[in-house]
């Protein structure tokens, strides 16, 4: 993710408290103003949060997203056209702070129903380790490289990459909704438990799946997959930190080839938005395979399933693979 565009500290705060007064005070007297029979109007600036607005609200809800598939959702640039069009929305969800164009598109489109990702869950640090310690035994940790820009006061945004984060994510776009149209809340709250049933079973094919290993460290292109590494018991080493973008240090790479012997990985990931060129140089130089391990920023024709729950069993498939499951 771009890190240099961020938003800063106080500002994020200040919007996790607005995006939790949003939810409270949006009683049935602030219910959206749609037309009898129109269905509601619901805005994702990204793919995790599109899914959850498809899946909870059914066929009670008209979806459009401000990240078209295979656009990198941190660098979105929304157009004079997508930013008024954000003012028609009857709800608006999203993830303050990963994608700053469509955070100011949104402050100033005067929404009520405003629903911040971030203000539903508690958000973690990850990857703020410089070194990592080989024969401490401490899994769930990651390291990348010193100097690296620190993002949301250097909280890890991406909390959809953990099911049982992104089903308190879940749960809190299912009020909203409600909230929102309470004439249809019945059909949200169902169709929100059934969502949160196969979030759990994802979690417990995670746990199971990643129980024995031959080793708990991984390397991917960038820190998507602290929450992940963290809920699972892993460790992530991230060649670019949680800028994408950045590139890795000469030192940077040698670590990552010593850390690839000492800890046995096989496997070095990259994913779909970004670009695969340092992660296969890497490989190649320490004789290591590739694969992908998906951040679901986007679904796209590349993408290994057609939805969240897909790619996710595709990941787990990936890391099994990767970590030598038994």
């Amino acid at each position: 993710m771009n890190a240099r565009r961020l938003i800063p500290t106080a500002t994020l705060a200040g919007a996790v408290t607005l995006g939790l007064v949003a939810l409270s005070a949006c009683s049935s007297s602030d219910a959206a103003t749609k037309k009898s029979g129109d269905k509601l109007a619901v805005t994702a600036s990204f793919y995790p949060m599109q899914f959850l607005a498809e899946r909870i609200g059914g066929d009670h809800v008209s979806v459009t997203t401000l990240t078209k598939p295979g656009v990198e959702p941190h660098d979105l640039e929304l157009s004079p056209r997508q930013a008024a069009q954000l003012g028609e929305a009857d709800v608006i969800l999203y993830l303050k702070g990963i994608q700053p164009a469509v955070d100011e598109a949104i402050t100033q489109s005067g929404v009520k129903n405003t629903v911040d990702a971030t203000s539903l869950t508690t958000l973690e640090k990850h990857g703020t380790e410089v070194g990592h310690s080989h024969d401490d035994g401490h899994a769930g940790e990651e390291s990348h490289p010193a100097g690296e820009e620190a993002s949301l006061d250097g909280k890890d945004p991406h909390i959809w990459l953990d099911p049982v984060k992104y089903a308190e994510v879940a749960k809190g776009v299912g009020a909203s909704l409600e909230k929102a149209d309470p004439d249809n809340s019945a059909t949200y709250r169902k169709n929100t438990d059934a969502l949160l049933k196969q979030l759990g079973g994802l979690d417990t094919a995670f746990k199971q799946g990643l129980a024995d290993t031959t080793t708990k460290t991984f390397i991917t292109t960038h820190a998507a997959f602290g929450y992940l590494a963290e809920r699972y018991g892993l460790t992530q080493e991230a060649i670019a930190g949680l800028d994408p973008e950045s590139e890795p240090t000469p030192a940077r790479v040698k670590e990552l080839e010593t850390i690839a012997e000492h800890d046995k990985v096989g496997t070095v990931f990259f994913e779909t938005l970004a670009s695969d060129k340092t992660a296969k140089t890497i490989a190649a130089d320490s004789g290591l395979k590739t694969d992908v391990l998906d951040p679901l920023e986007g679904i796209t024709d590349k993408s290994k399933g057609d939805d969240y729950i897909e790619v996710m069993n595709s990941n787990l498939a990936a890391l099994r693979k990767a970590l030598g499951a038994k």
